[in-house]
């Protein structure tokens, strides 16, 4: 796994959201902008992650912030994950972890004794110029948004 670290450019990649539209990262150019990696729609971490950063959503955007989700859902998955929980937000359905692998999020993890592959709980935020300005590796799935907000 070689993951994006801090001075980064932001990878040029494309890949569609929820509603099946491309979304181009490299768009976001001029904007800051948080992308932030769960492993699974619907599941209880990743559900209080990206509840609070919809809680919070008009905050992070008064700071000039965009956001996008990114998990390897479909895009039947993220709608629906989008819909019951009324994110402001696109989730970013990378099937084919085009995403995933393009900022080094993919690799082994260990839960309850087992080993496998799978996404790691991680956030990159981006400032204008589309350069990593932060990595937060240890995210804090309920209070995510104040370690965005935070230096």
């Amino acid at each position: 796994m070689n993951m994006l670290k801090v001075g980064d450019k932001i990878p040029n990649v494309t890949v569609n959201d929820e509603s099946g539209n491309p979304i181009d990262l490299t768009s976001f150019m001029g904007r800051k902008l948080v992308v932030f990696f769960y492993p699974k729609a619907n599941t209880p971490g990743c559900t209080a992650e990206a509840c609070d950063l919809r809680d919070h959503y008009q905050t992070l955007q008064k700071e000039g912030y965009e956001i996008l989700g990114v998990s390897a859902d479909s895009e039947k998955a993220q709608t629906n994950f989008k819909t019951k929980f009324n994110f402001p937000y696109p989730l970013l359905a990378d099937v084919d972890r085009k995403v995933i692998e393009a900022f080094g999020v993919w690799g082994e993890k260990k839960f309850m004794g087992k080993i496998y592959d799978g996404i790691h709980r991680t956030t990159f935020v981006f400032n204008t110029s589309g350069i990593v300005d932060r990595v937060i590796t240890k995210v804090k799935t309920k209070e995510h948004a104040t370690q965005i907000l935070k230096p």
